[in-house]
């Protein structure tokens, strides 16, 4: 096998967030679903923008906000994602590229625009996030370069892009490309909602053994599994996946790699801000433990450092220096 160009390639929604604080009140009087993801369409995304608050646009994307993570931690790594030929797909393409991660998907010429989330931050930090996928839902498998995946350590996928036909077909074609050169194939669940409409569909990727990596939280893991004890669904998944990585907000991660089990605490943090991103650094810290071949118990901790900082202020991209902060704190 030849040595990886990158450590990770990741697949997924190439989105812009637009984030504003609000009250819980504002939360039920626009009908949304406190602290869950709700894909919405054209008219419902302008609706909502129009009763935001100031907010800020910050390039977002589960995937990519892993990526961002991975690169700001020293990994080399790749992004292929969609966007339109507009302003905010502009805005995407500057910001990955400004964080140091390969984006060479060519841009999409037709409508609809380049995809958006409205995501409502409420005083206790959680966020509930309205997506408009649009272009991002239109990724073909033609715009892929098999060798280019093939060249990635772990190929990384995003369960959320695997609602739209198009996208889901090219990360077919991704799976088979990193599997075919012996690359490693990561997979988030990303939301429980996805999970209910996709259940099958990720069964039989892990069934099929085209899994490597999962990551989960302890919901989607319920969802997934069928099972609501934590420790029987997850033992229930390593017997099919090689590496099982479960998220517990404050209750820490666990995770089971090759029979080898680990736990680890959440970091202490003096107040959470904004949970937006919370599962896309904590896999982004894991997975720079995993391609550097760490311990599974300081890959969790490195999963878990990410993941306080990102809850630590608005925005799913660090803002902190994330090398400092895993140096001060492992040594």
């Amino acid at each position: 096998m030849s040595e990886p160009l990158y450590d990770v390639i990741a697949i997924g929604n190439a989105i812009v967030d637009v984030m504003a604080p609000c009250e819980d009140a504002d939360i039920e009087r626009l009908g949304l679903a406190k602290g869950g993801m709700t894909l919405v369409d054209t008219a419902r995304a302008t609706e909502l923008y129009d009763a935001m608050g100031p907010a800020r646009e910050i390039s977002g994307g589960s995937a990519a906000n892993t990526l961002a993570g991975l690169a700001a931690l020293g990994a080399k790594c790749a992004f292929i994602g969609q966007v339109a030929d507009d302003q905010l797909g502009e805005v995407f393409a500057h910001d990955i590229r400004a964080g140091g991660i390969d984006f060479q998907t060519p841009v999409r010429a037709d409508e609809p625009p380049t995809a958006r989330c409205l995501i409502f931050v409420s005083p206790d930090g959680q966020r509930t996030m309205n997506t408009f996928l649009g272009a991002s839902q239109f990724l073909p498998a033609e715009a892929l370069d098999d060798a280019q995946i093939a060249s990635a350590s772990v190929l990384y996928l995003e369960g959320y892009l695997w609602d739209p036909e198009e996208p889901r077909k090219a990360m077919r074609r991704a799976i088979a490309a990193a599997r075919n050169a012996g690359r490693k194939v990561a997979f988030t669940l990303s939301d429980a909602f996805v999970i209910s409409r996709h259940g099958d569909d990720f069964r039989a990727l892990i069934d099929d053994g085209q899994i490597d990596i999962l990551f989960a939280n302890e919901h989607e893991l319920a969802a997934l599994t069928g099972i609501e004890d934590f420790h029987a669904g997850i033992e229930q998944l390593a017997a099919k996946v090689p590496t099982v990585v479960v998220t517990r907000s404050e209750n820490g991660a666990h995770a089971i790699s090759n029979g080898e089990h680990a736990h680890v605490p959440a970091e202490p943090i003096d107040k959470v801000v904004d949970t937006t991103g919370a599962g896309d650094l904590f896999a982004a810290g894991f997975l720079y433990g995993y391609v550097r071949n760490k311990p599974l118990a300081e890959s969790l901790t490195l999963g878990a450092i990410c993941a306080a900082e990102v809850i630590s202020h608005y925005g799913a991209r660090p803002e902190a220096n994330l090398q400092e902060l895993v140096a001060k704190r492992l040594g």
